[in-house]
């Protein structure tokens, strides 16, 4: 895949003072593309992530979404984050505002949609992740699951072109795992483009057209989830998979 991708990441270096977070990091995903990016803690996963909507500034390298560079700051940036949506392992909600409120903020204040459309828009969202009747509550009247799941539905209703997931159900009980994941397998056989870095070696399986390994900041391999879960061509592959599969 040459220009062809969404989302480019070409000899991306990150450093966090002496530790070299990202090692000229290559990755093209395409548009559609469902890419799964694994490793143990600390390998990068996280930080690949961040650099993709500039929360985390890149030392060396270039990052383009679409074609186009990535904005340093102002308003090419905010309208950088409106293409490419994110959820993070904390839910990132606004307490004080309900989740219809929450939903719809984005589409008015960046994207200049007018209240009632951003709201209808929002109460759609909200159905298809499964929250509809939960519109007008707090975030802290909902499970950690549902909460997630509202998050899905902001990121979305900015029509982002790319969705990044970090870790989106770690943070949750077992039991709301597989509701958050839901809603992502859903979204990848609608054809999202989305980066997902996760410890859910069955959601990597089941939704992802690649699997990415990183080890120590750099992409050690990757692979096709029938050949990377069958095969794994690297030791460091094949010593996390063991530790991972075996529990």
């Amino acid at each position: 895949m040459t220009e062809a991708g969404l989302v480019v990441l070409e000899g991306v270096n990150k450093h966090f003072g002496r530790l070299h977070a990202l090692r000229d990091v290559d990755l093209s995903v395409a548009r559609g593309e469902v890419v799964v990016v694994i490793g143990p803690s600390g390998s990068g996963k996280s930080t690949l992530c961040r650099t993709i909507n500039r929360l985390e500034t890149i030392d060396s390298g270039s990052i383009r979404v679409d074609g186009k560079p990535l904005p340093a700051e102002g308003k090419e940036l905010a309208a950088l984050r409106a293409e490419v949506g994110m959820v993070f392992q904390s839910f990132n909600l606004f307490a004080h505002k309900t989740i219809l409120e929450n939903v719809t903020l984005g589409p008015v204040r960046v994207r200049g949609i007018a209240r009632e459309a951003a709201e209808q828009k929002a109460r759609r969202l909200l159905d298809r992740v499964g929250v509809g009747e939960q519109a007008e509550k707090y975030p802290a009247q909902l499970s950690g699951g549902q909460q997630q799941r509202v998050a899905i539905a902001r990121a979305l209703a900015m029509d982002p072109k790319v969705m990044l997931f970090d870790e989106p159900t770690s943070a949750l009980d077992p039991e709301m795992i597989k509701e958050v994941l839901d809603v992502m397998v859903d979204l990848a056989r609608q054809g999202m483009t989305m980066i997902v870095v996760t410890h859910e070696m069955g959601f990597a399986r089941t939704a992802a057209d690649r699997v990415v390994f990183m080890s120590d900041g750099a992409i050690v391999e990757e692979n096709t989830p029938e050949e990377f879960f069958t095969d794994p061509q690297s030791e460091r592959a094949r010593d996390f998979l063991g530790k991972v599969l075996t529990h």
